[in-house]
């Protein structure tokens, strides 16, 4: 059987992916690729094999990567690092002899108007170069981007944005777990492209209706240019460099960037995506 190894284990996403695959294969047959195996001990105790490395060891990355023959690589959250720490894992993986690659990229990477597309374009085009067999799953946005924020959408009584009526094709981000565990769980994916994305699309207007429905509570979207928006992020705690993301996301947004009524990961997963609806629920506060 297929030995699998997840990078960025211990991140959200990573340990979904292998809580997904240990319902599927052996703990044996699944690596777990992190900085902190401290993170990762519970997965240990239940048999999952843990590598210690991260996306800017090269040796490390080569030695975490021997007798593996399916990686999954999760998209590094070091946005304007992701192109050298992604070289570093094909090159790794290429001397480890790996034999497919999985990499989560986004939503039609090749015409996003997005900002973030940029470096997954890059990382794509570096598989392609490195001839490694690869298969790309270019992940739209987690619905839970935006019910994050629906405590602060409460309290204020507004969702904030700069997304327009732009309409965001979002799914759980445990949906597009179980589409990557079912990627590695199948044979013949080298070459193939999904394009991931939820089954319902909704504005931030639909979004502040679904909040004051379910809370009661009147909320509304406020629509603000992208700077007043980036300064509302900055003002509310975010780090610059990730309320300048968002804010340039929602203006993607804006442009159709997070669209897709392709219903691929519906079909990959065998089930609807999770509704948006259900994910309100669990974000209400208690």
């Amino acid at each position: 059987m297929s030995v699998m190894a997840i990078t960025g284990a211990s991140g959200q996403l990573g340990r979904l992916v292998i809580e997904s695959l240990l319902t599927r294969h052996p703990a044996a047959n699944i690596v777990a690729v992190v900085r902190d195996p401290a993170k990762v001990a519970d997965l240990q105790a239940r048999g999952v094999q843990v590598r210690v490395a991260d996306y800017n060891q090269a040796d490390a990355l080569e030695a975490a990567f021997q007798g593996v023959h399916k990686l999954l690589l999760i998209s590094s959250s070091e946005v304007g690092q992701r192109v050298p720490q992604h070289r570093n894992v094909i090159t790794a993986a290429q001397r480890a002899g790996v034999g497919l690659v999985a990499y989560t990229s986004i939503l039609h990477a090749d015409r996003s108007p997005m900002g973030l597309a940029t470096e997954h374009r890059e990382t794509e085009a570096l598989l392609r170069a490195s001839g490694l067999p690869h298969v790309l799953l270019r992940n739209g946005w987690y619905t839970e981007n935006y019910t994050a924020s629906v405590p602060a959408a409460l309290q204020y009584g507004a969702v904030l944005g700069c997304a327009g009526d732009g309409q965001i094709s979002s799914a759980a981000r445990a949906d597009y777990a179980v589409a990557a565990a079912t990627v590695l769980s199948r044979a013949d994916q080298a070459g193939r492209v999904y394009e991931l994305a939820g089954d319902e699309a909704y504005t931030l207007s639909e979004l502040a209706v679904e909040i004051a429905r379910q809370s009661g509570q009147p909320v509304v979207y406020r629509d603000l240019p992208e700077a007043a928006y980036e300064a509302a992020l900055v003002q509310a705690g975010l780090p610059g460099f990730l309320a300048a993301m968002l804010a340039e996301s929602d203006v993607g947004a804006a442009k159709g960037g997070l669209f897709d009524d392709s219903h691929e990961l519906s079909r990959l997963i065998g089930r609807p995506t999770t509704p948006l609806a259900e994910l309100v629920k669990a974000a209400l506060p208690v």
